[in-house]
């Protein structure tokens, strides 16, 4: 990328004290926290493991000052995105190493690294032009639609070259971690169907819909009428093609507009990845809302990501990575927070399913066809986007294999006579 190294002075004594400060840092990181990270300077010096999978190749004197100070994801990724950093080969092998590792160290430890980091040359200015810079109060209105535009409204072919063919933009379903991901999002949009207990002519609400995969689903196999809502321009137009696309115009439509501007009954409310936008001091409103919409007897099915951490809340608020460059005011709880205001809207819970380990294998997927689609995604969206989304799959695919974060789907009933059993929920396939 066109990044600039600043003056630093001539001659080689200069020279030999930046390397020599990037190799106190490597060797502090090393010490206090046992991890060996192997390394590539920019005058060719490797440092660390040379068969851990990966390289972090830094790229310039003040890479390593940019990556560390201040400490946080928000730095790391930043220097990355930039190009500040490359990460060679196996990237979520390099996420997991480098996962928390200053948060590791003792007070001393990160007092000797960052003298060693301030030896190095100060980094240049840079203007973060791909950051999320919103305006207004969090989680009014306009600032939600300009959050979901800075995510969602990437060009539609981006997306193509990592989704499965339905544009499925979630959690998928796996029978075993060797399926093709085209399949598990396929048993995902059944197993959804078959908890709502879709019957031909009822009525589903998808919130949040996207490009209208499930909406199409439902209707094809299941026989339904659907409305899906997206704030998305991009999911809105695309979505209403590919339902036309199918002959399923007279069946499905999909609308652009706020799930809090609807009205009507729904026997049959779905929401897939959208409550994480919502923020955790609106979730007893949005749960009220899939209440209100929701038809006495039918069912709602709320699928959504929570922390790892029964105690811990993300406010959408904090300065991360992923809050800056992915999901702007994206927050996120803990499962027992989300069954709670479930429960004080007035459902009644029938089931509770944790699908983290299927999330770990969907990334997993998304992230292998990211990199085999490498130049059609810079094509499409340019490099900082695409080394965003490198970056984002990589490191959500760790947390949801450590357990950091999870995902699960909630069934609410308004009334509705289940059967006994589990087996009713199952897919065929």
């Amino acid at each position: 990328m066109a990044v600039r190294t600043p003056a630093t002075g001539s001659g080689a004594v200069t020279r030999d004290s930046e390397v020599w400060a990037a190799r106190a840092v490597h060797a502090e990181i090393a010490e206090a926290t046992g991890v060996v990270l192997p390394v590539r300077l920019w005058d060719g010096t490797g440092l660390g493991e040379k068969d851990a999978g990966y390289t972090i190749v830094v790229r310039f004197p003040w890479s390593l000052r940019a990556m560390l100070l201040p400490p946080g994801d928000l730095s790391a990724g930043e220097a990355y995105v930039e190009g500040a950093i490359d990460i060679e080969g196996d990237v979520i092998a390099a996420m997991a190493a480098g996962a928390g590792l200053t948060a590791a160290m003792t007070p001393a430890a990160r007092l000797r690294l960052v003298a060693h980091l301030l030896r190095l040359p100060r980094p240049p200015r840079r203007a973060h032009r791909h950051r999320a810079h919103l305006r207004g109060r969090r989680h009014s209105r306009a600032r939600d639609r300009a959050a979901i535009a800075y995510h969602y409204d990437l060009p539609q072919s981006f997306y193509e070259q990592f989704l499965d063919r339905r544009l499925v933009y979630s959690c998928a379903y796996y029978r075993d971690a060797n399926e093709p991901l085209e399949d598990a999002q396929r048993r995902k949009l059944d197993v959804i169907c078959r908890k709502l207990r879709l019957r031909p002519g009822q009525r589903l609400l998808d919130i949040g819909c996207g490009w209208g995969s499930l909406l199409a689903h439902a209707a094809d196999r299941y026989g339904v009428r659907g409305v899906g809502v997206t704030l998305s321009a991009t999911q809105a137009e695309a979505g209403r093609q590919r339902i036309a696309a199918a002959g399923l115009a007279d069946r499905v439509r999909i609308l652009q507009t706020d799930y809090r501007e609807l009205d009507g009954r729904f026997d049959a409310v779905a929401s897939v990845g959208m409550f994480e936008h919502v923020g955790p001091d609106h979730l007893g409103s949005y749960f009220a809302v899939a209440h209100r919409l929701t038809a006495d007897g039918g069912l709602f099915l709320n699928h959504g990501i929570v922390t790892g951490d029964a105690a811990h809340v993300r406010t959408g608020a904090e300065r991360t990575f992923v809050s800056s460059y992915v999901f702007p005011d994206g927050g996120l709880v803990p499962a027992w927070r989300a069954v709670r205001h479930l429960e004080a809207a007035g459902f009644e819970l029938l089931d509770v399913e944790q699908l983290r380990p299927h999330y770990a294998l969907t990334l997993r997927a998304w992230l292998a066809r990211l990199e085999q689609h490498r130049g059609a995604a810079l094509e499409a969206a340019g490099e900082a986007r695409y080394r965003a989304w490198r970056a984002y799959t990589a490191a959500s695919a760790v947390s949801f294999s450590s357990g950091a974060l999870g995902v699960v789907q909630l069934l609410g009933s308004k009334g509705h006579p289940a059967p006994l059993g589990r087996d009713w929920m199952t897919p065929v396939t």
